[in-house]
């Protein structure tokens, strides 16, 4: 199947948001000071520096046209893009072939559970498409929330990072989990445009959160791999994690996320406490419960 409709509407909305960020002094452009209807970059600056006509350049922001692989490396070059932005535009106009994407998780591996549930020491949860938490460990439950307690729809870490108040109060740097996480949701929808999942998700969090709007609407993209988070626990007080994203191979869809602290941190004394407080609760899996 070939690029949708959605995934056009998708580049040309990027690139507007792209151009918006750029002045004309840091793209080497003349600027005379006058005012701009608009921030950022004219439509005619963006082909000037791509090399193509404004008219092009126009049809592809108005979803009309689609980008040849040349042109959208001189639009990612003309627009500064980065790795993963660059990454984002080709994923976009990328050839689909094969029937449309399935819609419902395949149920974690056995296999894949009993390593979650052998990572005594160290947080872990396999996450799905759009973010899905589809498996965890006691003591992911423990340090993140009671994932048994929650409908099997609810069970979204992008969306407990909105919605629920107590989830929210455990990251500090709140805003700069909440935005990265939007970035990896707007990467992932460039493989699934069309899901209705993705449109479900994005639509209750759109109704519900103000910053999630604004955040949605810049369309900026991430991939995840890893990072660092600052938690302030109600049980352990401060700790910081490192996690990392390893992806599965028998499934695309499904990433092992697993959070490690320092040797001899303090961090680690913590999840070690939290890991006694919380007992040896079992793990569940998403198709065990409802």
């Amino acid at each position: 199947m070939g690029t949708t409709d959605a995934q056009r509407n998708e580049l040309g909305e990027f690139l507007k948001a792209r151009r918006a960020e750029l002045t004309p002094g840091q793209v080497g452009l003349p600027d005379s000071g006058a005012p701009r209807r608009v921030p950022g970059l004219r439509r005619e600056e963006v082909a000037q520096l791509a090399a193509i006509s404004a008219d092009y350049y126009t049809r592809l922001e108005q979803g009309r046209f689609q980008a040849s692989a040349p042109v959208l490396t001189a639009l990612a070059r003309a627009l500064r893009l980065d790795e993963d932005q660059t990454a984002y535009v080709r994923g976009l106009v990328a050839e689909r072939k094969g029937r449309a994407p399935r819609q419902a998780p395949r149920p974690v591996r056995p296999q894949l559970q009993r390593v979650l549930d052998q990572l005594t020491d160290a947080p872990a949860m396999v996450l799905g498409r759009h973010m899905d938490i589809l498996a965890w460990n006691s003591l992911a439950a423990a340090l993140i929330t009671d994932f048994t307690a929650l409908p099997r729809q609810e069970r979204n870490y992008l969306r407990l990072a909105f919605v629920d108040p107590d989830v929210r109060r455990l990251f500090t740097d709140w805003e700069t989990t909440a935005r990265t996480c939007v970035a990896y949701l707007r990467m992932d929808a460039a493989h699934h445009p069309d899901d209705p999942r993705l449109a479900a998700l994005v639509g209750e969090l759109s109704v519900k959160d103000p910053d999630f709007r604004k955040w949605w609407a810049a369309h900026d993209v991430a991939h995840k791999t890893c990072g660092t988070k600052t938690l302030d626990h109600p049980v352990v007080g401060a700790l910081t994690v490192d996690w990392e994203m390893l992806g599965c191979t028998t499934d695309p869809d499904q990433q092992l996320m697993v959070m490690t602290a320092a040797a001899g941190s303090d961090s680690q004394e913590a999840l070690h406490f939290l890991a006694s407080w919380s007992g040896p609760a079992p793990s569940r899996r998403q198709n065990q419960t409802s």
